[in-house]
């Protein structure tokens, strides 16, 4: 029951514009994951970015189970399992990003381009659910929440992963 879990990985594309590249960014999601994309709009306008509000900007998908597990490693592979103490956050989950996608295994396409992006990954325990469903809603206890330490741990132990 303690044992820790990824709960889902986010896979996130912030192209900065709307358009072609942006269509672009999600069929590089959509490759990865084999799911559908969602795409993110830009809450306020940015004249010196060149962006508006409300305006497609970035792309994302989120990944459960098995899939989540496989692609978080192939991710890892490219950063050499090296993660460093900032990128783990106080409530357990962690993020690292890659410059290039075709370091996750998928072939180069010279329409489509280099797109680096975004891992998040969130950890969580069995029983977690307590505190999210609609019926019997509970709080967590504090010896039952995902600390930093104990991700950094399991980080260490599962992929033999190196904290700079």
């Amino acid at each position: 029951m303690r044992e820790l879990r990824v709960e889902k990985l986010v896979l996130n594309i912030s192209v900065g514009e709307s358009g072609d590249r942006l269509t672009r960014a999600s069929k590089v999601l959509e490759q990865l994951s084999e799911q559908k994309v969602c795409q993110s709009k830009a809450r306020y306008t940015l004249r010196g970015f060149g962006i508006r509000r409300n305006e497609k900007i970035a792309c994302h998908v989120t990944v459960r189970g098995d899939k989540a597990m496989e692609i978080l490693e192939r991710g890892l592979k490219v950063r050499e399992y090296e993660l460093e103490k900032k990128n783990f956050s106080e409530t357990g989950n962690f993020g690292f990003g890659i410059t290039e996608h075709i370091d996750l295994g998928l072939k180069y396409d010279p329409n489509t381009g280099i797109y680096g992006m975004d891992f998040y990954i969130v950890m969580g325990r069995k029983g977690f659910r307590v505190s999210r469903r609609k019926r019997h809603r509970r709080r967590i206890g504090i010896r039952h929440k995902v600390t930093r330490d104990e991700t950094m741990k399991w980080f260490q132990d599962k992929y033999e992963g190196i904290l700079l």
